[in-house]
């Protein structure tokens, strides 16, 4: 991802406009993430996924059982006492 300051941005806003169609622009303020500028195509392709997400509470029976049932890799054994 491109990244520019915010000083930077209103100096060269056509540059960093073009740029944005094709990758986002992240835009920093004091050396801190504030905007990312994106395609409006971009955009609308993240809000769309964010719609197909479903909420595991309405997780179809299978589903709660496929994960019941699994098992993690013993190489990501020591991850369990984080859930401690």
């Amino acid at each position: 991802m491109a990244r520019t300051t915010a000083m930077e941005f209103q100096r060269k806003f056509g540059e960093f406009q073009h740029q944005a169609q094709r990758e986002p622009v992240e835009i920093t303020r004091h050396g801190r993430r504030e905007l990312v500028l994106m395609s409006a195509d971009h955009y609308d392709w993240l809000v769309a996924a964010a719609r197909r997400t479903s909420r595991t509470t309405e997780a179809q029976d299978v589903v709660v059982e496929a994960v019941r049932r699994a098992e993690m890799d013993p190489e990501h054994a020591a991850l369990d006492d984080l859930m401690k």
